[in-house]
Order: C-alpha cells, then sequence, then structure tokens
C-alpha cells in the first residue's frame, strides 16, 4: 500500500477552449485532512470531478492507492475506496434517515432488485447502517424521515451514505454549503471524527473551518495550483490574501 492515498500529476481538464483545470499536481498522504480552497470559478469541483471520474481527465495522471486509475471510471474508482458528496444533497427525503443508509448499503452491495418489503428482515443491513449513522453521531434520528431534519442532519446522512461504500478517501464537496454557521461548525466537528486512516479532502468557502479543521491546504486560482501550505503559511501568504480580500487590510483570518 502506498504512504500516498491518492497523486494527480499534471491533471488537466478541458471544455472545448476552456481549460478547467492546468496541470494540477497533488500529493495527499494516507489520513490527511486536505482542504481546497479558491475564489469562485477557480476549478474546485472541476478538480474534484476529474480526481473521481465524473468527469474524464484530458491529460495528466491519477494515481489511488498507488494504482494508476486514470483511465477507470467513476464506478470504478468507487470500488476502489474513493466516495465523493456533492453540494447539493440527493436524499430520499421521505424515507427514514435509516432506510436512505439501507439503500445505499443495497446498492453497494449490487442487490438492488432486492424487494424493499424484504428489507426489515435484512437485519444486518439495519446494524451495517446504524453503525454508520453512529459514525456521524445521527443514530438517535434513525427512525425520522429525512424531511423533518435540519439541513445540516441532511448533510451528514450524506456523508453516512458516502461512508457506505466504505471508502478509503473521502471526498466532500462543500458539506456546509447553505448550512447556518452553528451547524456547519457540527458537520466538521463530526468530521473530525471519523477514522484517521481515512483520508478527508474538502472543498470549503469558510475560512475559519478550513484553518479549525485541515491539517494541509491547496489554494486553486484559474484552474492552476497557486500555492499548497500548512494552515499557518496559507493564513500569512500575502498572495492568498489578495486573491480572496483585494488590497483590504482587514480579513476574517487576520
Amino acid at each position: 500500500m502506498s504512504d500516498m492515498a491518492f497523486e494527480t500529476d499534471r491533471l488537466t481538464l478541458r471544455y472545448g477552449n476552456f481549460t478547467a483545470i492546468d496541470q494540477v499536481s497533488l500529493k495527499v498522504p494516507t489520513g490527511a485532512r486536505h482542504a481546497i480552497i479558491g475564489p469562485n470559478g477557480a476549478g474546485k469541483t472541476s478538480f474534484v470531478s476529474a480526481l473521481t471520474g465524473s468527469a474524464r481527465a484530458t491529460s495528466g495522471r491519477i494515481v489511488l492507492g498507488g494504482e494508476d486509475v486514470t483511465r477507470q471510471s467513476q464506478a470504478q474508482r468507487v470500488r476502489r475506496g474513493m466516495a465523493r458528496t456533492f453540494q447539493i444533497n440527493r436524499l430520499f427525503t421521505e424515507l427514514t434517515v435509516l432506510e436512505n443508509i439501507q439503500m445505499a448499503l443495497i446498492e453497494r452491495d449490487g442487490s438492488s432488485h432486492v424487494c424493499w418489503r424484504s428489507l426489515a428482515s435484512r437485519t444486518h443491513l439495519a446494524d451495517e447502517a446504524r453503525a454508520l449513522l453512529t459514525l456521524v453521531q445521527l443514530d438517535a434520528q434513525a427512525g425520522s424521515r429525512v424531511a423533518a431534519l435540519a439541513y445540516g442532519q441532511r448533510r451528514l446522512v450524506e456523508i453516512a451514505i458516502a461512508l457506505a461504500t466504505r471508502p478509503r478517501v473521502l471526498i466532500l464537496d462543500e458539506p456546509a454549503a447553505g448550512v447556518p454557521a452553528a451547524q456547519s461548525e457540527l458537520i466538521f466537528e463530526r468530521i473530525s471524527g471519523l477514522p484517521k486512516d481515512m483520508t478527508l479532502v474538502f472543498i470549503e468557502h469558510d475560512m475559519n473551518l478550513v484553518f479549525r479543521f485541515a491539517e494541509r491546504i491547496t489554494v486553486l486560482v484559474s484552474g492552476r495550483v497557486m500555492v499548497e501550505g500548512t494552515p499557518a503559511e496559507i493564513r500569512n501568504d500575502d498572495r492568498v490574501r489578495e486573491v480572496y480580500l483585494g488590497r483590504q487590510r482587514h480579513h476574517p483570518y487576520a
């Protein structure tokens, strides 16, 4: 097993004449908590799409756990341990939290043809689903309909669904997007409590959350890596201040 959870080498993604990602090289070690930040249109989501296989890279190389997965499909990458959550959650709101997780487990195991009525008899699914909800501290809401949950709790259900794929690398695409500040803190506290051998990569706009929870940060601007470093290094980098805040003297992470 490689010490690196994944690597990209000069990863490039073009849409016609537009270059969304331009030769991005990144190495993320196993167990890292790594943030990807940048202004709107910097290419963050495009990078994650190329990394996870939902968009096919134009050129470059992607290595997951020591294996070249550049030409593999998104489903193949999921089976090899890379899962992604999205900015907009995709949940069955009329079903319970537990049922949403069970459906993800059925899909993972390739048994989606099983009649829904027989689900109650498959106690191993319920047990595994409850264990996943415990990881994100939502076990008390297992019997609640998703429609009744606060938005921040729905994001945690989405994370539990991603965990159902048994990922070694979990990509979180703005997990706190649209969530009130108090719920944002809750989401990131639950994320930080996930197993330490699981590699977490997250896109996030809230710099307070980034500096609190990331161990290392990559800043993308116009599809390129502008700078990478520790939170302290990024906090004090004049280029980052310029990109985010122009020449303002006062800023939220001064």
